[in-house]
């Protein structure tokens, strides 16, 4: 489904938008729209991220490591 919307931006704003979608090959409308696509990908691709990351934060890792039973242990290399 397509919405329309109306946007209030500056005249010289607008009128740069214009050539700048018409050296493009396009309309400013699509130019405005693959700008918010864009955006609005990347912020659900950084919150998929985000709950993975914080996923496996939850799960924990195994790092095999064992608490050295003396001083002596730990610092011998």
């Amino acid at each position: 489904m397509k919405t329309n919307i109306t946007l209030k931006i500056d005249g010289d704003l607008a009128r740069e938008a214009k050539i700048l979608a018409a050296r493009r090959g396009t309309s400013v409308s699509r130019l405005v729209a693959e700008q918010l696509e864009e955006i609005v990908r990347g912020d659900k691709a950084y919150d998929a991220a985000k709950r993975r990351a914080l996923s496996r934060l939850k799960k924990g890792y195994r790092l095999s490591w064992r608490k050295p039973a003396s001083r002596d242990e730990l610092h011998e290399r």
